[in-house]
């Protein structure tokens, strides 16, 4: 797959576009299958693109006042949390979920879930929250 940055020049509108290959885009161009979204001219050609480089992980510094009392709040919720609650680690959306559907009376527990699990539990009803978590290696 490929990505371009497609200009109308029409309107002068910009937007991105993917495409199977280099060759797929001049293909669909000649048969007019390609139109802009603004304005829906086939007038339409591909600006240059610069190259998709990935980011290496940088570790974030925290030398700012405002950034060391945000860290400082953020463990004192994690000391909070597990001091009060408990840790099921990777089964927290089977434990949500048991505690849900069975009335559990329990402990409130956190853990580990995916965007895509945290979706699913909310569409069932199932409250949760996500906060920011350091490892102990960072504190």
């Amino acid at each position: 797959m490929i990505k371009y940055n497609l200009t109308c020049k029409s309107c002068k509108h910009c937007f991105d576009s993917w495409f199977n290959n280099s060759k797929d885009f001049e293909r669909l161009k000649k048969i007019k299958f390609l139109n802009c979204i603004n304005c829906n001219s086939k007038n339409l050609e591909k600006s240059i693109m610069s190259p998709n480089l990935t980011k290496t992980k940088k570790k974030v510094i925290l030398n700012s006042s405002a950034q060391k009392k945000v860290r400082k709040k953020i463990l004192a919720y994690q000391k909070f949390i597990k001091e009060n609650c408990e840790y099921v680690g990777e089964n927290f959306v089977s434990e949500a979920r048991s505690i849900h559907y069975e009335n559990k009376k329990s402990k409130p527990i956190y853990g580990k879930a995916n965007k895509d699990e945290i979706r699913e539990l909310e569409e069932e009803g199932i409250q949760t929250n996500t906060i920011p978590w350091f490892d102990n290696k960072e504190n």
